[in-house]
């Protein structure tokens, strides 16, 4: 398994070094917002003094003041301009896709992998989930993971590794044929037309989408770090 632990081991690598340098840039923005010697100018008595070098963005503050602006404004921008700026990378990045195409390898066909069992996902699909009714219409589990394994062991592993903290289950499409072709390619659903439908997904090297991928990792791994650092800061910057 050395070729592909080795890619998601420099994947960690390169997503710690990007997270901490988008967190930078994110806290840059919101510092630019903050207002300064807004405690010498409020007369209200009822707040604690405070060193203002100090004041941080999930603070609680007074409904009337300056820093309770701050934080709205702060909510505003993660929201707005900076959210609307990761949704059009991403999508120019699944735009790009388009310029590859499929090698042929059937490892998707073969070893699907997710971290629901087939009757939570059966259930999904019940409450109306449409990733799940799709899966469950083409997918079926393996009988064992040992079945599983036996397609792809150096994949297997590292799919089971990637979720080692959930359980991890495994489907094949029966609708492959001996060829590694679908025998009903045109009426596919639409998870099989889109995939990979996400360039951070670890693929198989033999996939015709792997350069894809590699050429829009930079990217993909800064917005995604960016949209963590985001609800971070929503779920800890007071209402």
């Amino acid at each position: 398994m050395t070729n592909l632990s080795a890619d998601m081991n420099s994947l960690k690598k390169k997503y710690r070094e990007i997270f901490l340098k988008s967190s930078e840039e994110i806290q840059h923005q919101i510092e630019k917002l903050k207002p300064y010697d807004a405690c010498q100018k409020c007369e209200a008595t009822d707040c604690d003094s405070k060193n203002e070098d100090k004041i941080e963005i999930f603070e609680t503050f007074p409904a009337n003041c300056e820093y309770k602006t701050w934080q709205k404004a702060v909510v505003k921008l993660l929201n707005g301009d900076i959210s609307k700026n990761i949704y059009e990378k991403w999508m120019k990045i699944l735009d790009y896709r388009q310029n590859y195409k499929c090698a042929g390898c059937a490892t998707c066909c073969k070893l699907a992998c997710s971290e629901f069992s087939y009757d939570q996902l059966k259930q999904k699909a019940a409450n109306g989930d449409n990733f799940a009714t799709q899966f469950v219409s083409i997918f079926i589990p393996y009988g064992s993971k040992e079945e599983a394994r036996a397609i792809y062991p150096e994949y297997f592993e590292l799919l089971a590794e990637k979720l080692d903290e959930e359980e991890v289950y495994f489907y094949h499409c029966p609708k492959l044929n001996e060829d590694n072709r679908c025998s009903d390619y045109e009426n596919r659903p639409q998870i099989c037309r889109d995939f990979p439908d996400n360039p951070l997904s670890f693929l198989p090297l033999a996939c015709g989408y792997v350069s894809w991928k590699d050429e829009v990792e930079p990217t993909s791994l800064m917005l995604h770090s960016m949209l963590e650092i985001i609800d971070f800061y929503k779920g800890k910057i007071p209402d």
